[in-house]
């Protein structure tokens, strides 16, 4: 029966294409519609827009006008959302929502492509006889919820997991063609598009330099002249070493201040292990996961056995002995370099690598999100598989299809199952309240549209409906004195609102400043920034914008990405904004700002904080470029008290706190 099938197939030349090509359209319209049913923006998206919005004004890549600090995980994501901006000109959440889709779409059409030259070559390097190649392991990765919320969102994700198809594509490509130099050793076009991509992934997100180091010594190791790998290192290093130097130079930082405020060397593999497990549970990933990898290997398994070209190769390659006479055992290891089976494993390895990256740091706190990377890349090898036809050549090829062909299919048939099981139950619009989890972990997708009631939460706007967003902007826009804006614990729509009562440098007592200084606290910092004109600071409580709370300590068995936290009383003594106790919330304690005041008078404390807010001249550059790692390790303490103590300043004197009504 599986004969006859094959070779009904065969009679028709155009049906194998077809099959894949039809698969592939198929896979990305399915994706497309998962992923605009799920389509919001998340409030991390819209803490870049924030600095994108700065860029567009002219007050540069930074959060807050006045501080040069980095605020965003992925360089090229910002920059990309920029452009495309000025470009296109539409609002900036449409344009994140629209690159964000786009690259997700693309980087499933890319694993899909890059996994059928891996099967079947190229026109110039073919790979045995005919076979039809069916989409599997990307039918895991786009029906579950996390890809689909994460192929939206405003986050970089989509930028990530297509840096990752377009260098599998890329390289399985490069593995097949053969090696080329021109004149002066310049490479091929397309090996030098590759070098250059490869060099980019620091700047995609900054683990993935893990990932690009593989991938560029993947390119150095294979067969090639002094003079060739000189271009490739100059091809791929360029871009980031000049934006790496200018980097640190300008935020006196060697990576974003999210790496510092996550503390992104740091190690939690408990936390990191029960992250990996909220991902594998509720979807029982496992199964198909399992299923997936059986299939792929009795696939690859029966193409193998079919392949007389492959055998072949493998006999004339075993028949090879005479190089090792002149030291050609090198040579001939380095020629191997550039194959597909080493490309496919340094993927794999790149996969193990950065799971257990993400599982040592702990994962984070978004169900899912920073394991999709590494899930697939483990899937790209088996996005889709291949099963042989046409005639069969003998007994054994036959007996090779009658297990092959019963084992893929069963494989495909409960994948489909099992996504249309995980459709049905999990519901994108269910109506239990979603929470976070002991482990600090919440479905963020779902927690915003049950906050704010909004089924796709895209616009700033939209999170106007949050608890206190309304109330804030109202505070914030009919304040005419300055002030700093502070959420009262406890209630979802008020705010304490610290008004100066110092009176302004150039202005007479009493009289209103024509740009009055106004800073708000929030931890939602997204929506809180985007709801709210560029002339009003904006920091959180745990450092992703705040550079005084991103070097703190840790604090144990916090939150993963809020396990710090730098009190408000910090930011009184910053602003300087109270000059008589009285003006202060109930519960803040004047002590607490008072020792705030004198801790930021810490020599390393007050270099630090002139290294963004100084102004920059070429002299600040070079200290910044100088003392960039030793900034990035500073750490201060987030009590005032004790940090008054650590840099050996004199206690400020003990006031009595003041127990008024505010």
């Amino acid at each position: 029966m599986t004969d006859r099938i094959t070779e009904r197939i065969t009679e028709r030349p155009r049906a194998e294409p077809a099959v894949f090509w039809g698969g592939l359209v198929v896979v990305v319209a399915v994706f497309l519609a998962g992923a605009w049913q799920r389509r919001w923006i998340a409030d991390d998206g819209l803490i870049v827009l924030r600095t994108v919005r700065n860029l567009i004004a002219g007050n540069g890549p930074v959060f807050n006008a006045g501080e040069r600090v980095e605020s965003n995980t992925s360089t090229l994501w910002t920059y990309l959302v920029y452009l495309t901006h000025e470009v296109v000109g539409y609002r900036l959440e449409l344009v994140a929502l629209g690159l964000a889709l786009t690259l997700s779409m693309i980087a499933v059409a890319c694993a899909m492509l890059g996994t059928r030259v891996m099967y079947r070559g190229t026109r110039r390097a073919p790979a045995g006889g005919p076979m039809l190649l069916l989409p599997l392991g990307v039918v895991v990765y786009i029906m579950l919820p996390p890809a689909r919320d994460f192929a939206s969102s405003g986050l970089e994700t989509g930028l990530v997991i297509c840096w990752i198809g377009v260098m599998w594509l890329g390289l399985q490509r490069w593995a097949r063609a053969p090696h080329r130099e021109y004149r002066f050793g310049l490479p091929a076009v397309g090996t030098s598009a590759m070098a250059f991509i490869a060099g980019l992934g620091p700047l995609v997100r900054p683990e993935l330099a893990l990932a690009a180091v593989v991938f560029l010594a993947l390119l150095a190791a294979s067969q090639q002249s002094w003079r060739h790998l000189g271009w490739l290192v100059a091809i791929a290093g360029t871009v980031p070493v000049v934006y790496q130097i200018w980097r640190m130079s300008y935020y006196a930082l060697p990576y974003p201040l999210t790496a510092v405020a996550k503390d992104a060397g740091g190690s939690k593999w408990d936390k990191g292990a029960q992250y990996l497990w909220d991902l594998l549970s509720p979807y029982v990933l496992l199964l198909p996961l399992a299923v997936v990898l059986v299939a792929g290997l009795v696939s690859l398994w029966a193409v193998r056995r079919s392949d007389p070209a492959a055998s072949g190769s493998r006999r004339r390659r075993g028949g090879v002995t005479g190089d090792d006479d002149e030291g050609g055992g090198l040579l001939r290891l380095r020629s191997r370099v550039r194959s597909t089976p080493v490309v496919t494993v340094a993927f794999l390895v790149v996969a193990v690598i950065m799971l257990a990256y993400v599982t040592r740091v702990g994962g984070d706190f978004m169900h899912g999100r920073v394991l999709l990377p590494s899930l697939f890349l483990f899937l790209l090898p088996v996005s889709v598989v291949p099963l042989p036809v046409g005639p069969a050549r003998g007994v054994g090829d036959a007996r090779v299809r009658r297990v092959a062909v019963p084992v893929v299919a069963g494989a495909w048939l409960v994948v489909v199952g099992w996504a249309v099981t995980v459709q049905v139950v999990q519901d994108p619009f269910r109506d239990e309240p979603e929470s976070i989890t002991a482990a600090g972990i919440v479905d963020e997708r779902q927690y915003y549209i049950q906050r704010t009631g909004h089924q796709h939460p895209l616009l700033a706007d939209d999170y106007l409906d949050f608890p206190r967003m309304r109330a804030l902007v109202r505070e914030v826009s009919t304040n005419r004195t300055g002030a700093v804006f502070l959420p009262v614990p406890g209630f979802q729509d008020r705010w304490d609102v610290v008004a100066y009562d110092r009176p302004m440098p150039g202005l007479a007592p009493f009289e209103l400043p024509d740009d009055p200084l106004k800073t708000v606290v929030f931890l939602n910092l997204g929506m809180t920034s985007m709801n709210l004109p560029l002339d009003v600071d904006v920091y959180d409580t745990v450092g992703l914008a705040s550079p005084l709370a991103a070097h703190t300590d840790r604090m144990e068995d916090g939150r993963i990405g809020h396990d710090k936290f730098l009190p408000y009383d910090w930011v009184l003594a910053r602003t300087g904004v109270v000059e008589d106790p009285v003006n202060f919330p109930r519960w803040i304690d004047v002590n607490w700002v008072n020792q705030a005041e004198v801790a930021l008078t810490c020599p390393a404390t007050e270099a630090l904080i002139d290294s963004y807010s100084g102004p920059l001249t070429l002299e600040k550059r070079w200290s910044n470029l100088v003392n960039a790692f030793s900034f990035a390790e500073y750490r201060i303490n987030r009590i005032p008290a004790y940090e008054v103590q650590r840099c050996g300043l004199p206690m400020p004197e003990e006031v009595e706190k003041y127990q008024g009504t505010r």
